[in-house]
């Protein structure tokens, strides 16, 4: 299982970003948000540019934007691993996917806790990744949706019985104690555990188990 580090509660983002690079952590998850899809908005991509001054991670970015086609140009210049988008925003989906095949970048479908996993099954033969969400999103420090566990269960099977290579990746809430449940899952995106530790390269160890 990799592990996925999100900063989005950081006080001190470039602090926090050297500290996570001298850890084995695989990836930096890079929330972006346009304040429309969801209520907050985050750094421009003009302040998020500099990250590669902090850290040589890949970035694992998920869009919580309504129209991603304006800004994945911008995006892909990054040390990207994947883009991530929501199933309900207002760009054509097929037509984010090929922007992300034009640039050789993975991509992947972000499922809400109030949507069915079964909405995602007609695009996988068409990503890379589904993001579960067992928080809703665009807000960090909320407690993980235990009924994340039967969609990650129910995709799993669909993955299985279609014999894709799909990576399973779960974001919200995950702490040392519910991580446990998710030993199946291919990612796992931890924030808070992680940043608010005395020890960012020990709670790692501890996540992975």
């Amino acid at each position: 299982m990799k592990i996925s580090a999100s900063f989005l509660g950081s006080k001190a983002i470039g602090k926090t970003l050297i500290n996570l690079n001298v850890t084995d952590v695989d990836y930096i998850h890079v929330d972006v948000m346009d304040g429309k899809y969801v209520k907050n908005k985050t750094m421009p991509f003009s302040e998020l540019v500099t990250i590669g001054n902090y850290t040589r991670k890949r970035l694992d970015i998920h869009f919580m934007v309504q129209n991603p086609l304006k800004i994945i140009d911008s995006y892909a210049t990054l040390n990207v691993f994947c883009l991530t988008f929501h199933l309900d925003i207002q760009d054509d989906l097929n037509t984010v996917f090929k922007r992300c095949d034009d640039y050789g970048i993975k991509k992947g479908i972000a499922i809400n806790p109030n949507q069915d996993v079964s909405l995602v099954y007609p695009y996988l033969d068409k990503i890379d990744l589904v993001l579960l969400m067992a928080v809703t999103p665009g807000l960090p420090g909320q407690e993980f949706k235990k009924e994340t566990l039967t969609k990650i269960n129910r995709l799993k099977d669909e993955i299985k019985r279609r014999k894709l290579d799909v990576l399973i990746s779960v974001d919200g809430g995950i702490n040392l104690e519910n991580v446990k449940y998710l030993k199946d899952c291919d990612i796992i995106v931890s924030g808070s555990t992680i940043i608010n530790s005395s020890n960012y390269q020990e709670t790692i160890t501890k996540l992975r188990g």
